[in-house]
């Protein structure tokens, strides 16, 4: 069974897309609405902009969002997953090239989640931070003895967790894990505390675009970051997208109910590699590869 997966934030690079763009005519008319939808020229900052360009949260979300989705339209018949998976923004783009959202709908919404998100940031200053090597026990241990905001924000593979949380809870969480015998508690270059309580006013402001978009039945299972579950109900679907903002991503939790479910390969589908190094690491021997 075939398992399709799609990157989140983080995975974009100068250039994306572009290849798509001179040489599908079926890409080149959705990047050229995509264009249209968003008010601003887009493909401008993906094929030729600068990585500060790039960086920023309105056009870094829409731009990971528009590479994945447009492959998989590009791919015709090509693309037939029995399940799919996105890692936090990429649920969005697993949930549109499965058919839960239109095009046009699924680019509306990662926009306007790239704003709310953006002002959260602003309103409450926070950050993020890598842990390697700790069992997830301990880092939930350590977070769970802090004053300050401070949670399991990514499950992205085993020795691998991402913190989020306020600066001050972050710092002394680091602290902590790297006494508690970590390799590394690094300080992500990111805009905000994504996946955190943090992430509230994003939330509260997303689920009201949620709420009046209108979702379909996918073509398949969607195995969602909040549960790790499989979904294809509607109501369902778009309950665990409104509470990923502030919940934890289960990438590893997820991968391991696809391969329960009886997945057999994985392929990445957008910019980057970051899901095929995470597949492997969490099923060894795991069947991978990716598209772009």
């Amino acid at each position: 069974m075939k398992a399709f997966v799609f990157p989140g934030q983080g995975a974009q690079f100068v250039g994306m897309g572009k290849d798509l763009y001179e040489n599908s005519p079926l890409a080149k008319e959705l990047f050229e609405k995509a264009n249209e939808i968003l008010g601003f020229r887009i493909t401008d900052l993906m094929f030729d902009g600068t990585e500060e360009d790039l960086k920023q949260t309105r056009v870094t979300q829409p731009a990971v969002f528009l590479h994945s989705v447009i492959l998989a339209k590009t791919m015709g018949e090509e693309f037939a997953p029995d399940m799919v998976a996105g890692h936090s923004l990429g649920e969005f783009s697993a949930l549109t090239a499965a058919g839960a959202l239109s095009f046009e709908d699924g680019l509306r919404l990662v926009s306007a989640r790239a704003q709310a998100m953006q002002k959260a940031c602003e309103v409450n200053p926070s950050t993020m931070a890598a842990i390697i090597a700790l069992p997830d026990e301990k880092v939930e241990e350590i977070c769970n003895g802090i004053d300050g905001v401070v949670v399991c924000a990514n499950y992205n593979c085993p020795g691998q967790i991402v913190i989020s949380g306020t600066m001050e809870a972050i710092d002394e969480a680091c602290a902590k894990a790297t006494e508690a015998g970590a390799k590394r508690a690094l300080k992500l270059k990111v805009g905000g505390g994504f996946h955190s309580p943090c992430m509230e006013p994003a939330r509260a402001e997303l689920a009201e675009a949620i709420d009046h978009t209108e979702f379909h039945t996918p073509m398949c299972p969607v195995y969602q970051n909040v549960d790790a579950l499989p979904h294809i109900d509607p109501a369902e679907i778009k309950g665990n997208l409104i509470a990923q903002l502030t919940a934890p991503v289960r990438w590893t939790q997820s991968v391991r109910r696809m391969v329960a479910d009886g997945a057999t390969e994985f392929v990445e589908l957008g910019p980057g590699k970051v899901l095929q190094g995470l597949v492997s690491k969490i099923e060894r021997g795991m069947a991978v590869s990716g598209r772009q």
